[in-house]
């Protein structure tokens, strides 16, 4: 006959140890117990199930990898605090009825408490009963609580960057939408897990009160009984319900006390990983330097008058020796030969390694690989503080570039790729500087004549002794680290459009603070989609445009759509009007006012009416010897006011100036075209010439 044929059928099934019936059947006699008297043998069966439960709780606590692979730890305290209550009434019941008829009325349990850990001294159990009382009440239920309540409210204020740093990394592609799924549940289990550890720390904490009152209670009452009921002599009343009375306080505090420092335990675990052995373990014996100072502390204390020698000896000896050991493994450690690695050939990388693409690479040839190495790399710490200054600059968070080295690039060569393609190339003759005239010459001292790889300028690569000379001359000197770093500045700046991806964009938008996020929610995906977002950044990195200021690039993207602009040129009309001011700061000379040339009547109409297609995307129209006229006035222009220091903006009017910008960035990239309304009204301007 098979196992399955005694199987328990229907809810008989469930009523085994473990399952829902059972649970139920429990907190039913729990309730019980309350108003039905027990028996002296049921109660000492009922008072060590109580004992071995909250053994079981603390050794569930102490061997836990994470505070969540206990969440019913808050469920557990309600039932065992519930359950010494209940104990605690029903041994209070069968000391006030059974108590004249000897120390054995209450069962064997309380008697070995009241007689055995007495000492058969009712004072000394009255005071090994208050100092477990005040060590459960003032130090282990008090501290715990309190972490408990610190923990629940940092939890919950934390909950909101969790959240979103889960959705940025499942927008990233780092992880799944199951990972994602998982992690959210794991994050609600967590802030629920603390808020229930807040609440239930208050029913310790009540435990220990009601343990107080309740012997009181015992003590008191079992003395009036004596005395006015059962005429017992004041002696024997006092050793009788005394000892009934502290050994049922001690069976019940001894149990408060487990499931308190289990409750202890599991809050001030935290999130750490391992089990309470092997935390505590790795942490202090990590060292061997802790190690050797407690040796010599203990080894200290065992010489001074009148201190026990032997105990102190044994420590001092016991933490001397692993001190020693631990340094001696960690000798070894670091004596021991890198493994080889020819020794296992290496696993080769999956195909789809060759997909992934740099967004940035400097490859440098043999000769320039100190700059990126050594004991002063000073070209990593250039990048860093690029990085930082592009993001305060612009708004954007620069891409990790990648530097590698290139055998077939000449030793002095280095070259900058974006997203694969060769972007930029140089020459460096590192340890000497390179020198600038600011006047446009090549300095009259010796070196090697150059042309500086960022504008073309001519310079001089001079020896390091001749930098103090080339400064007196007023030349501008910087090191090869500097004229690399320059070189990839401006190359960045060129290409910023091209390295700010979808998932930048998302990220940037992630990144906003808590206050911005309804915007966010408003403009997407409602309005616009993510790509649309991109795009638009990208049109306004392409002119050189901060996009720090993102909140009001999106109010700008729902104001222009709200007004039925559908255009990309009509969106950017709308958000670079929102942006006047910081357009008119960034033109702003050093003089204080914004120096501006203005497009002449005569050429707005000549470019309005060379504008065909439909209103949304009008193209431009104009025949080649026009437009070769208008860049010849555009460039004398230009040159003549940077001969008298100005560095002006042209302007013309919002309907073709993205026209006019698409052709002066063609022979004057950095020159800043602005329509009329994106010039701010509190700004200075003073027009040095016309178009």
């Amino acid at each position: 006959m098979n196992g399955a044929a005694f199987a328990l059928p229907g809810w008989l099934g469930r009523a085994r140890p473990g399952g829902d019936v059972a649970l139920a059947l429990g907190v039913v006699l729990l309730l019980a117990v309350l108003v039905v008297p027990l028996p002296a043998l049921l109660l000492d069966a009922a008072l060590a199930f109580s004992l071995t439960v909250s053994v079981l709780v603390l050794m569930v606590a102490l061997f836990l990898k994470r505070p969540l692979d206990f969440t019913s730890f808050p469920q557990l305290l309600l039932l065992t605090t519930l359950l010494r209550l209940a104990l605690n009434v029903a041994t209070t019941r069968i000391i006030l009825t059974h108590g004249h008829e000897g120390p054995q009325a209450a069962g064997h349990v309380v008697q070995a408490f009241g007689g055995f850990l007495m000492g058969g001294d009712v004072v000394v159990g009255v005071i090994v009963f208050g100092i477990l009382l005040v060590v459960n009440f003032m130090v282990v239920t008090k501290g715990s609580g309190r972490i408990a309540e610190v923990a629940a409210r940092f939890s919950l204020d934390a909950m909101p960057g969790k959240q979103m740093a889960i959705d940025a990394d499942l927008s990233a592609g780092l992880i799944d939408e199951a990972e994602a799924r998982k992690r959210r549940r794991e994050l609600e289990e967590e802030s629920a897990f603390h808020g229930a550890m807040d609440g239930a720390a208050k029913f310790v904490r009540g435990d220990a009160v009601a343990g107080l009152i309740v012997t009181g209670i015992n003590l008191l009452g079992g003395f009036a009984i004596g005395l006015l009921r059962h005429g017992m002599p004041f002696a024997d009343a006092a050793s009788t319900f005394a000892a009934l009375t502290v050994g049922d306080g001690l069976v019940s505090q001894i149990p408060a006390l487990l499931v308190s420092i289990a409750a202890g335990i599991v809050v001030t675990k935290g999130s750490g990983e391992g089990t309470a052995d092997q935390a505590i373990g790795r942490q202090l014996g990590g060292g061997w330097k802790p190690l050797a100072l407690a040796s010599g502390a203990a080894g200290v204390m065992a010489l001074l008058p009148g201190m026990p020698l032997l105990p102190f000896l044994l420590l001092a000896g016991g933490s001397g020796a692993a001190a020693w050991f631990k340094r001696e493994a960690e000798r070894r450690q670091a004596e021991a030969p890198p493994p080889d690695a020819a020794a296992a050939p290496a696993a080769e990388p999956p195909a789809s390694d060759a997909l992934r693409m740099d967004l940035l690479r400097l490859e440098l040839g043999y000769g320039l690989l100190s700059l990126a190495a050594g004991e002063a790399p000073r070209l990593t710490e250039q990048i860093k503080a690029l990085r930082r200054s592009m993001a305060q600059e612009m708004g954007f968070l620069l891409p990790s570039l990648r530097i590698q080295d290139n055998l077939e690039l000449p030793p002095d060569t280095y070259v900058l790729r974006v997203k694969e393609i060769e972007a930029a190339r140089g020459q460096l003759k590192p340890p000497m500087h390179l020198a600038i005239d600011p006047a446009g010459g090549v300095p009259a001292m010796a070196g090697e004549r150059t042309n500086e790889p960022t504008f073309g300028l001519p310079a001089l690569w001079i020896a390091e002794a001749l930098r103090d000379e080339a400064l007196a001359r007023g030349c501008t000197v910087v090191d090869a680290a500097g004229v690399l770093a320059t070189h990839l500045t401006e190359t960045v700046r060129e290409h910023m459009p091209e390295l700010l991806s979808f998932t930048e964009t998302q990220k940037l938008l992630d990144e906003l603070p808590r206050e911005h996020q309804k915007l966010v929610a408003d403009v997407i995906p409602s309005q616009m989609s993510v790509g649309g977002v991109q795009r638009v950044l990208q049109a306004l990195l392409t002119e050189r445009v901060s996009i720090r200021d993102l909140p009001t690039i999106l109010e700008g993207v729902q104001e222009a759509v709200a007004s039925g602009q559908r255009g990309m040129s009509g969106i950017m009309s709308v958000v670079r009007a929102r942006l006047a001011r910081q357009l008119s700061d960034a033109a702003r000379g050093p003089n204080g006012y914004v120096p501006l040339i203005t497009l002449s009547a005569e050429w707005e109409m000549a470019f309005a009416e060379a504008l065909v297609g439909p209103p949304e995307e009008r193209q431009l129209a104009m025949a080649p010897s026009r437009l070769g006229e208008f860049m010849d006035k555009v460039r004398d222009r230009f040159d003549a006011a940077a001969a008298a220091g100005e560095a002006p903006a042209l302007v013309c009017s919002g309907g073709v100036r993205g026209h006019v910008r698409a052709i002066v960035e063609r022979f004057r990239p950095a020159t800043t075209v602005l329509a009329q309304a994106e010039i701010h009204p509190r700004a200075r301007i003073r027009t040095v010439g016309s178009v």
